[in-house]
């Protein structure tokens, strides 16, 4: 009774919140027409995930593609001379392909919001530089996203969670600060997870992944490796959706996160897939509710970002499909320009209770268009330099 009555206190908090914030976003959109884009830095342009910034942010309502930061060997380079263009969205290279590439080095931008898809190693020094220096970063890269002053964000999940932000900045001494979203594959186990957890409570939850080889990079798997094959290990990646998932589904108390007290097991395998993580997963709920409550509960889902229509938000964060074969990477992980997430074959679990199959694209929901949807939320709610 007690954690039950915790939650129910959360959701009240949140629900709360979450009315004071919309009906600032709201005042505030109704503003937004009629000034200029944001000027934003892409860090890491050149590759995989950087490109489908540049991509998303070459039309975004609010966002300036107005720099393009890449690795030495790049940098001083024409950006289609840097890389090729990789993914299926014209015009090529945004229509940036004639702008110049600069070095990673804080002192050599200006833009104070950056999108950064760099490696955590990379990450790990610059993101810090950028964002003592006034930018708010919001990182692709999982260097910092299990630091406790860290917000690891899903906007419908857990937007109360940006509190965090303030004491970053205290504790740091920054005027910017850093936003990550999730690993790939836990930001489509979040999506599915959080309503359940937060009507419902969850005990134990148990994921077996079968995931793109775009997850990868570019290049990426060799394809001899990968052709008719499945790869039963991807360095770091069951201990990351472990850690990374108790963090989004936990509350918030005082200045810190308190980790949801689920128990999460993940084994996770690389498949022939381009684009589209799918995940087989069984829950145990408290209380043990029926699949029709379960239903009920993710069909009925919307988040803060649906309410506010934020430009990157699906109107339908979770799609539930009907049919027992349903959902499928070759037909449904573009939807809403793959920033749903599917749901399909809820059904009874003999160990757990409940069992569900999960799809999400993992390059746009579990990367660009994440980061992309936290600068939203942050714009709107007044968070971004200015």
């Amino acid at each position: 009774m007690e954690t039950r009555g915790k939650r129910e206190s959360c959701a009240v908090e949140r629900k709360v919140l979450s009315l004071v914030a919309r009906s600032v976003a709201l005042a505030k959109m109704r503003t937004m027409t009629a000034r200029p884009r944001i000027p934003v830095a892409v860090l890491g342009a050149t590759g995989a995930v950087g490109q489908r910034f540049v991509a998303r942010l070459s039309r975004h309502p609010w966002f300036e593609v107005a720099e393009l930061v890449a690795s030495d060997r790049s940098a001083g380079r024409r950006y289609d001379a840097a890389c090729a263009w990789r993914i299926p969205s014209l015009p090529s290279y945004g229509g940036l392909g004639e702008r110049e590439v600069l070095p990673c080095r804080a002192d050599a931008l200006r833009a104070k919001v950056a999108f950064s898809a760099l490696d955590a190693a990379v990450a790990a020094e610059i993101e810090p530089e950028l964002a003592r220096a006034g930018a708010l970063v919001f990182s692709n890269a999982s260097a910092f996203r299990m630091d406790e002053d860290v917000p690891l964000l899903v906007p419908e999940a857990n937007p109360e969670h940006l509190a965090l932000l303030d004491v970053q900045r205290r504790r740091r001494g920054w005027s910017g600060g850093i936003v990550c979203n999730p690993n790939c594959t836990t930001a489509v186990l979040a999506m599915a997870l959080a309503p359940l957890e937060q009507r419902f409570g969850i005990t134990r939850a148990f994921v077996a992944t079968m995931q793109a080889v775009s997850g990868a990079g570019y290049p990426g798997v060799p394809s001899l490796d990968a052709l008719g094959n499945v790869i039963p290990f991807i360095r770091g990646e069951e201990e990351k959706v472990e850690a990374e998932v108790a963090k989004i589904l936990g509350h918030m108390a005082g200045e810190r996160i308190v980790p949801a007290p689920l128990v999460a097991s993940a084994l996770c395998h690389r498949v022939p897939v381009i684009d589209g993580h799918s995940e087989a997963v069984s829950l145990e709920l408290r209380g043990a509710p029926g699949l029709e409550a379960v239903r009920e509960v993710l069909a009925n889902w919307r988040g803060v970002p649906q309410e506010l229509g934020l430009p990157s938000a699906p109107p339908t964060p979770l799609v539930l499909h009907a049919s027992e074969d349903r959902p499928q990477p070759r037909l449904d992980v573009d939807r809403d320009g793959g920033m749903s997430v599917h749901v399909g074959r809820i059904r009874p679990c003999p160990l757990l209770g409940t069992k569900l199959f999960l799809l999400g694209n993992n390059v746009e929901r579990g990367a660009a268009g994440a980061s992309v949807l936290n600068a939203e939320l942050c714009y709107v709610r007044g968070l971004l330099p200015a």
